[in-house]
């Protein structure tokens, strides 16, 4: 028996602004792709592209991730834009791009953002929702996201999911469904990350200990460090010059009895 979502609010104001609509309409205001508005095949086009921006992400839209037949089912009209929704975030071009390199928490974080648009309100939601996940799978989630009243009211059956709350601190100035990064910074270690990707390499190559790992044996710079450590702490003889002495103060004074 799978356990019902738990209960939970929002506990900032950030989550309790207005969504985005008409009534504020600037240039930060997404633009909306829906179904009923495509009139041709360049139209189509759009919202197809609009919906793989959405779920994969701009920096993961490859032609590998293309999902062919569920373009065409759209293009037809089979399929709603949710079903193609549901369809791209249940592929395994998806699995294995983000659900597979992340761990539950974090993977809520990613699919709210990309599915319903906003961020988890706290803590709670995320908690909540990871319940989902370790008891329903990945496909459970993301049903029960796609079928919640929540998306419904939202985007319903023919609108593209687009970012549709407002943030008040200073780093939300970009879309944050778009620049979320494939996986994070604990998975790097975790499959080697760091060993294969040039940035760490670089880094590392020139670093200062990777240096002295690459000296051959017997080299005297390999065991600076150790020579620093262990050195005789001591009085040393002192640098004397003849110029330094002041030869008027040794030599006695004779009229002193």
């Amino acid at each position: 028996m799978a356990l019902p979502l738990l209960d939970y609010k929002p506990t900032t104001q950030n989550q309790r602004v207005r969504s985005f609509g008409a009534a504020d309409q600037n240039e930060d205001t997404p633009y909306i792709y829906r179904l009923e508005d495509a009139a041709d095949d360049s139209d189509m086009q759009q919202v197809i592209w609009a919906a793989y921006r959405q779920v994969f992400s701009e920096h993961q839209i490859l032609k590998f991730n293309r999902q062919p037949a569920l373009e065409s089912q759209l293009k037809n009209r089979v399929i709603t834009v949710r079903d193609f929704v549901r369809g791209l975030a249940l592929s395994e071009r998806f699995y294995s791009q983000v659900v597979s390199v992340n761990d539950n928490y974090r993977l809520v974080d990613i699919t709210l953002r990309r599915l319903l648009g906003r961020k988890a309100y706290n803590q709670d939601e995320t908690i909540a929702w990871s319940i989902v996940i370790a008891t329903k799978g990945f496909d459970g989630f993301v049903d029960a996201l796609l079928d919640s009243e929540e998306y419904t009211n939202a985007f319903g059956d023919y609108t593209v999911p687009y970012q549709r709350k407002r943030m008040g601190n200073r780093d939300e100035g970009r879309p944050f469904n778009l620049v979320t990064p494939r996986y994070g910074e604990e998975f790097r270690d975790k499959v080697g990350t760091t060993k294969t990707d040039w940035r760490f390499v670089v880094e590392k190559f020139y670093s200062r200990k990777f240096q002295e790992r690459m000296l051959s044996e017997g080299d005297p710079r390999k065991y600076r460090d150790m020579a620093a450590a262990v050195g005789a702490k001591g009085n040393y003889a002192q640098t004397l010059r003849a110029n330094d002495i002041d030869y008027l103060n040794k030599v006695p004074y004779r009229g002193r009895r």
